[in-house]
């Protein structure tokens, strides 16, 4: 998008992408639109995204906005020509449904960013009873296996050390594509025609969905980082059938229990929503129980957000202090999880890739289990040191350089 209105000759106007994945995420992006307007009230503001595509009425309603685009026209360049002036179309959104492409996007650098995420995959063919994302991003379809290689290559002769695989429902990769490539053979094929990548991610997965490659992949490639994020939402098996998930409990604690055995080390987060509708404290408690018998540590909560359109927003809801209190004891047993990781990762070594770096001498980045470490050191952004985690600090663990 920044290339897009630059080559339009946008060279003073802000683009906000929104996300509708909540009611909050959506009501958040309308209050910044205003205040941003307050502070440049000159500036252009297009907005784009999740919440424009479901809903642009809502924000062609607000005096402060000056284009709306569609998630598909966002990624055109044609969108971007003549936006703010008075013969533009103000609102360009189209069914998203029709969208059948998804690589027109492939770009070759991230800015300041010292990884790089590549989109493999968009839309989602699933339609559970809480999420409205379907909307916003149309059905499921897939970049080719040559092309995404192709980037990676790119990616790493720039100097990017670190490759994060992204997508809506990235577990559902090639149905879509001439005979079906699934994200097993994808990332075989990354780990195989890409030799020189140091570091590969996978972002949220579902975990029924991993086949054998996959998963031959995640035991078996040290390069292939020993940390996933898995698409859980719940714990209890009445309420993934009323979410119309595609897993019961018991399968996601096998699946952990599967991988932890063959790969001690791996780390696991999880999405979870707290207080779906008709969860009962039983329930609730059940989801409670995962965290521990999957081994759970990065989690991302999230109090249950009725979007309408989608069926659960039809479902006796619960009270919103119930969810909310379901929730911080969620992060809760969630902050409890990180706190041993990071004690029994003490005096271990890891191998750091530096994101950020201060006039202060300290450099802050992940390790290959995604734990957060500060250091004091000269390296660049982008550079991979090799540390000791020395202890724990305002939700971080210091590291030190290893001498060589």
């Amino acid at each position: 998008m920044r290339r897009h209105a630059e080559n339009a000759g946008l060279d003073d106007m802000i683009i906000v992408n929104t996300c509708a994945v909540t009611a909050e995420a959506t009501r958040q992006a309308r209050q910044s639109i205003r205040r941003m307007k307050r502070e440049r009230p000159d500036t252009p503001i297009i907005v784009t995204g999740c919440a424009a595509q479901i809903d642009p009425k809502q924000f062609a309603e607000m005096d402060e906005v000056t284009s709306i685009l569609g998630n598909s026209e966002k990624l055109e360049a044609k969108s971007f020509l003549g936006l703010g002036l008075a013969d533009a179309p103000r609102v360009q959104v189209n069914d998203i449904f029709s969208v059948t492409e998804t690589a027109g996007h492939l770009i070759d650098g991230f800015g300041e960013r010292a990884r790089a995420f590549v989109q493999i995959q968009n839309g989602c063919n699933h339609r559970c009873t809480f999420c409205i994302i379907p909307y916003g991003r149309g059905n499921s379809r897939s970049t080719g296996v040559g092309e995404v290689v192709d980037q990676i290559k790119r990616l790493v002769a720039r100097g990017y050390k670190e490759v994060v695989l992204t997508g809506v429902d990235i577990t559902s990769y090639g149905e879509d594509l001439p005979r079906s490539p699934t994200l097993g053979t994808l990332v075989q094929k990354i780990l195989t025609l890409v030799p020189d990548l140091p570091r590969l991610r996978i972002s949220s997965i579902d975990s029924i969905e991993v086949d054998e490659p996959l998963y031959d992949a995640i035991i078996g490639d040290a390069r292939l980082m020993p940390h996933l994020h898995l698409s859980l939402q719940a714990g209890d098996n009445m309420v993934l059938k009323r979410m119309k998930r595609r897993h019961m409990r018991e399968d996601a604690i096998e699946f952990c229990q599967r991988v932890s055995k063959a790969r001690p080390e791996m780390v696991y987060g999880a999405d979870i929503i707290a207080g779906f509708p008709t969860e009962t404290g039983e329930m609730f408690e059940n989801s409670l129980k995962l965290i521990k018998e999957c081994d759970l540590t990065w989690l991302h909560v999230f109090p249950y957000s009725a979007r309408e359109g989608t069926p659960a927003a039809r479902m006796p809801q619960m009270p919103m202090a119930v969810r909310k209190e379901r929730a911080a004891r969620l992060r809760e047993a969630g902050e409890a999880q990180v706190q041993k990781l990071f004690e029994r990762s003490i005096g271990k070594t890891a191998r750091v890739l530096v994101e950020r770096t201060g006039d202060d001498g300290f450099a802050a980045g992940h390790s290959e289990h995604f734990i957060p470490v500060i250091l004091e050191t000269d390296a660049k952004a982008g550079d991979m040191v090799e540390v000791t985690l020395d202890g724990i600090k305002d939700g971080c663990m210091m590291g030190s350089l290893k001498l060589q």
